[in-house]
């Protein structure tokens, strides 16, 4: 239900106002310490050619319609097609297949475009292939522009033969390309498969990926000397972007991309491990295949390197479909879950556990969140899901008792009643920004007694206040969604988990907008929205307790709350939802405040975004001098974003 209140009403004519708050510097209640978060699942090429670091598309030829999508051909005489009669294993059952006409000489080949393009930097990237087919000779690997630039190049020696699968793998050095649409490409000797073709398959390029740790998957072999990324890892400066926000768990897989459109094309977690070119991939459920390169141990040692608490989502029998598994029939797949949690949680004693171990890590994973399911009150699943989440709740907690369990809804009429004692439930907003600011206080008054806490799994302003739909974030809906965090916030005993959807977009392959940032092929183009920044500075000044707050007001339409660390650092949070200009005052129960506070202010024109590329609105920082009791006085301009921190 969405409560617009008095104070929003008034706001809405944008007088200008002055507030003075009181923090008290004893009391309050404890905040959560994981309340901002991010939710990621592989939507508008966010996984595969966004935050994942391997840049060629199509290159396991997966999904349910393989073609030669990214594809072409090198030189002439050369002919491309998806073979199927020579696969790469029993996952990837689809390879390339270069046909060389009869008396073809020079170098010939394919090329790959990535997706859009490929990112080329001044940067050491990893390129792994797969050939089979007799050749003996040398092949180059180039990374070009539309231009004919060639930024890198390496030749390598191979044999390989027509019975069986060679594997090779190289890494070489690039210079900085500013072109759009850069590609790599592979050649080779004509003269010597001329009349015949060789197969390709599982072509891999990497630059140096996130965290710079060697890792490896007991897959393959990379030189440590070299100082290399993590294998099959992240995309460095995608990675590093977002850690800025310094989030404190990630939700995955899904979203709806844990469900499927039906319950054999669900995200199933043992097709997502081990070697790529065991992992069959699928067709994701936002209209392109999902190569599953990024897996269940990728997330896990995401988590790892951000210093994220793991939310696991399991499947609860719903698809998008509408294919609904419920009842006796339902067993399999809670033991499926079972078999899940024991290769990331069991000893190498265990079978799964066993498992992990071949797979490089022999010590279990951290994890203590998992959900049951995807938004279980839509696509009919609420009639069922009682039943659903009480079959698995039993089994997982009968098993391990210490993990936390969250319901994927928070409709009543879908959730058992009562709720287990202990079981968050999750709920999602996609509102105006009006709407927003009329759930400033959905939590204040949600009952503490039964220990049920709330995860916030995905919100976002997705409509302007007249309906339109919103495809940049804007300084108006991103202060609306500043509102409704300040309401979390103040309600973080109970809301312990809160993530904007969704994360992340490679912008010209976008199903869905707006999202927090996003990136495509060229150089600098990785842009955080208004929203991204938002994110970053709640995210980036958090307490441990939220403190009481007096004022000479009513919220509306400027909301604030405040907050104070261990250590001394007090922080105060606002937002002034309204077209004209607040001054604040923020004075401090307690004495001994340093006389200088800083303050970072985010603001802009009521419909400015950031656009690829194009950023208009960052936070800004300044110094405000007062003192605990006189107060420390500022201005937030409209539709502003402002958090004061002072120190004691």
């Amino acid at each position: 239900m969405v409560r617009v209140s008095a104070a929003l009403i008034c706001s809405l004519f944008g007088a200008a106002n002055a507030v003075t708050l009181t923090v008290s510097t004893t009391g309050g209640n404890a905040s959560s310490p994981l309340l901002y978060g991010i939710m990621f699942e592989d939507i508008n090429n966010s996984g595969d050619g966004g935050i994942h670091g391997q840049l060629l598309r199509n290159n396991g030829f997966q999904g349910n319609s393989p073609d030669l999508t990214a594809y072409s051909s090198v030189g002439s005489g050369v002919t491309l097609s998806v073979d199927t009669a020579n696969p790469l294993s029993t996952a990837i059952t689809r390879s390339l297949k270069v046909t060389v006409a009869s008396g073809t000489t020079g170098q010939v080949g394919f090329a790959n475009a990535g997706y859009l393009g490929v990112p080329v930097n001044a940067d050491t990237y990893a390129n792994y292939f797969w050939v089979k087919g007799t050749y003996s000779g040398a092949v180059t690997l180039s990374l070009y522009g539309p231009s004919g630039t060639v930024y890198a190049t390496k030749t390598i020696t191979i044999n390989s033969n027509s019975s069986a699968w060679s594997y090779y793998e190289t890494t070489y050095t690039s210079t900085q390309s500013y072109e759009s649409n850069n590609a790599w490409k592979l050649t080779f000797d004509a003269s010597k498969v001329a009349g015949s073709a060789l197969y390709f398959d599982l072509v891999q390029l990497f630059p140096v990926t996130y965290h710079q740790r060697y890792a490896p998957l007991n897959t393959h072999t990379i030189d440590v000397a070299a100082n290399w990324g993590r294998y099959n890892g992240l995309r460095n400066d995608v990675a590093t972007y977002l850690e800025q926000i310094k989030p404190s768990f990630l939700r995955f897989p899904g979203g709806n991309n844990l469900e499927g459109a039906t319950p054999a094309t669900r995200w199933k977690w043992n097709e997502t491990i081990g070697p790529v070119h065991m992992r069959p991939g699928r067709q994701g459920d936002w209209g392109y295949p999902n190569t599953d390169a990024l897996g269940l141990m990728e997330y896990m040692q995401w988590c790892i390197d951000m210093s994220m608490e793991p939310l696991l989502a399991v499947w609860s029998g719903l698809s998008l479909g509408g294919g609904i598994i419920s009842g006796t029939a339902l067993t399999p797949y809670v033991n499926d879950i079972l078999n899940e949690l024991e290769f990331l949680l069991g000893a190498t004693t265990t079978t799964y556990g066993a498992l992990r171990a071949t797979y490089g890590r022999t010590d279990p994973y951290s994890l203590t969140y998992i959900e049951v399911g995807n938004e279980d009150n839509l696509s009919s699943g609420c009639a069922t899901y009682a039943s659903r989440f009480t079959a698995i709740y039993n089994a997982v907690h009968a098993k391990y008792p210490d993990l936390v369990i969250v319901a994927s809804t928070s409709q009543a009429s879908c959730l058992p009643s009562p709720l287990p004692t202990g079981v968050y439930t999750d709920t999602h907003h996609y509102s105006s920004p009006d709407q927003f600011v009329g759930m400033f206080n959905e939590w204040d008054n949600y009952p503490r007694s039964n220990g049920n806490g709330v995860l916030v799994g995905e919100y976002a302003s997705t409509t302007g206040n007249d309906g339109s739909a919103t495809y940049w974030s804007n300084m108006q809906g991103s202060c609306g969604e500043a509102v409704y965090m300040i309401g979390m916030e103040r309600n973080s005993d109970v809301v312990k988990m809160a993530s904007f959807a969704p994360l992340f977009e490679h912008y010209d392959m976008a199903e869905w907008s707006p999202d927090l940032f996003g990136v495509n092929s060229t150089v600098g183009s990785i842009t955080g929205s208004t929203s991204f920044w938002v994110q970053y500075m709640f995210s980036t000044h958090r307490g441990t307790t939220i403190l009481p707050v007096t004022s000479d007001t009513n919220f509306g339409p400027v909301y604030w709350v405040a907050s104070s660390q261990s250590g001394g650092t007090y922080y105060a949070k606002l937002a002034n939802y309204g077209s004209a200009a607040a001054s604040v005052t923020v004075k401090f129960s307690g004495t001994g405040f340093s006389t200088a506070a800083q303050l970072t202010l985010l603001s802009g024109p009521q419909l400015t975004a950031n656009y690829p590329g194009i950023v208009s609105i960052t936070p800004q920082t300044s110094t405000v001098t007062g003192s605990s009791s006189a107060g420390y006085t500022f201005s937030i301009p409209a539709w502003g974003v402002a958090v004061l921190a002072v120190t004691a």
